[in-house]
């Protein structure tokens, strides 16, 4: 009788704790990621913790949106990768929380400005230049020029044959608007949009869409990331990458807690897992071929560097700034999405 009541609190007291341990064992997070990469940093992470991650992948646009309509009530804990702006915009207002983490010194200096200047309430964890990928058999059989220029990509051969997504749900398509900005200046930047516009088949909805589809001879350009482009060209496709001629922006992907996060501890356990450099090094095995934060960490021959690429000085507080990001929106609705074919 007494070794059964003795199992009976035993195994009771073993319940109570695996049932704790399943309560603190979970992770909410967002992915704003290619979905292969999200997955495998979903199975990585798992298999080294005990910890149990719930995961959505979600454009960076719509990723904010979330977290926005959940600041009174949040369900996510973690919102990984995605470009800086949103993230930047949520720290500024309020939405991320404030961690500095151990591995913070062996980040590059960019990684380590993006936490700076958002008062350490998002860090960057990869980096990648804006461009294109096209189709280069499209190309040859239509007997359309190379377009290495921003400029080139409004010839008038070129109608119906590009794609970029749009900039409120892609944050790649925001980096593309805000780049034009800086670059030409917001009345050119957006004359050159509606010019841009007559040779448009389609926004999509997520920022590396655009060059999958010329990948698959669906479209001849699709205005990406270069390293998207890039990942194409590694699995077996027809698409050459170009980083244009007038220069060009970059995001700094980013990383960022919730305020308010249920399972606090556990992103942070994520936040400082994926800043280690075996963990960025294993990013190019997912065909993610973006610029890794740790500075020791491998970066995949097959990435776009930045010395070779003409870079503009991006100034992510300002086209982070929730202010200027909405303006900017507001217009490319009015003038370009409501005219777009």
């Amino acid at each position: 009788m007494r070794l059964t009541i003795l199992s009976t609190l035993l195994f009771a007291g073993t319940s109570l704790s695996a049932g704790s341990a399943l309560a603190a064992g979970e992770l909410n997070l967002i992915c704003a990621a290619d979905v292969v990469i999200c997955e495998q940093m979903q199975g990585d992470f798992q298999k080294a913790h005990d910890i149990k991650v719930n995961m959505v992948r979600m454009s960076s646009g719509e990723a904010y949106a979330k977290i926005r309509a959940e600041a009174r009530n949040p369900k996510t804990d973690l919102w990984w990768a995605g470009t800086g702006d949103p993230h930047l915009q949520a720290a500024s207002e309020g939405l991320t929380e404030e961690y500095k983490s151990p591995m913070l010194d062996q980040l590059q200096d960019w990684a380590k400005s993006q936490a700076e200047s958002s008062g350490f309430k998002t860090v960057g964890v990869y980096a990648g230049a804006l461009g294109w990928g096209y189709n280069t058999e499209i190309f040859k059989q239509k007997g359309y020029k190379e377009p290495t220029c921003w400029a080139d990509l409004l010839a008038p051969e070129l109608k119906g044959e590009i794609q970029v997504a749009n900039p409120n749900s892609s944050g790649t398509a925001y980096t593309a608007l805000a780049s034009l900005v800086q670059i030409m200046g917001e009345d050119k930047a957006f004359e050159y949009l509606k010019a841009l516009n007559a040779n448009i088949s389609q926004y999509t909805k997520s920022g590396s869409a655009p060059v999958k589809a010329a990948a698959r001879g669906e479209t001849g350009l699709g205005i990406v990331f270069m390293h998207d482009a890039v990942a194409q060209t590694s699995e077996g496709f027809a698409v050459k990458s170009i980083a244009p001629c007038e220069g060009t922006g970059y995001e700094i992907g980013s990383m960022s807690i919730v305020k308010g996060a249920r399972n606090m501890e556990n992103a942070k356990v994520w936040y400082d897992w994926s800043l280690k450099p075996d963990v960025q090094s294993r990013m190019k095995d997912a065909k993610s071929f973006q610029l890794p934060s740790n500075k020791s960490a491998e970066i995949p021959k097959e990435a776009p560097r930045f010395e070779d690429i003409k870079l503009i000085d991006y100034d992510f507080k300002t086209y982070g700034d929730p202010e200027r990001r909405k303006a900017l929106l507001e217009r490319w609705d009015r003038e370009i999405g409501a005219v777009a074919n």
